[in-house]
């Protein structure tokens, strides 16, 4: 198991579930793994809202959120959470998760601005490497002063 590079600062992830999706077996192993990686974790738990989710990433100060659905609430809860970031001055938060999300629903939200989606089976593995690389991108635009793009390709 890889873990962060020394000279790399923590990257601090919130993992949680939202609305009344109470399956959490998922986003409890993400949240391990990623703990396994080297990150630091801040596991939100069940039956949260967008403006919990937000508000708990804005107080840890945050690099990334993972959100896990199964809901099939998707297309109501990732826009929403991207929009409270950008309201709040935290468009340069990273947004992704995984569950049960359709092809065409997540191409629909990473034209919106959420990161990659993960669904069952994916690696830990290739999500931490994505959760490194995006999250070294934004700190690199960061420090750049550039303000990071709201829709990725």
């Amino acid at each position: 198991m890889s873990t962060a590079p020394a000279n790399e600062p923590k990257i601090r992830v919130l993992i949680s579930k939202c609305g009344l999706d109470g399956h959490d077996r998922g986003a409890r192993v993400v949240a391990r793994a990623l703990r396994d990686f080297g990150f630091e974790v801040i596991y939100l738990g069940i039956h949260q809202t967008p403006e919990s989710v937000v508000e708990a990433a804005l107080q840890e100060d945050v690099d990334a959120i993972g959100i896990s659905i199964h809901s099939a609430a998707h297309m109501t809860i990732f826009p929403r959470i991207l929009e409270l970031l950008r309201k709040n001055g935290a468009g340069s938060v990273l947004l992704t998760g995984g569950g049960i999300i359709p092809r065409e629903d997540a191409e629909a939200l990473k034209r919106m601005g959420v990161g990659e989606l993960f669904g069952p089976g994916s690696s830990m593995e290739d999500l931490a490497r994505y959760i490194r690389a995006e999250v070294a991108a934004r700190r690199t635009e960061a420090e750049a002063g550039r303000a990071p793009e709201e829709k990725r390709p």
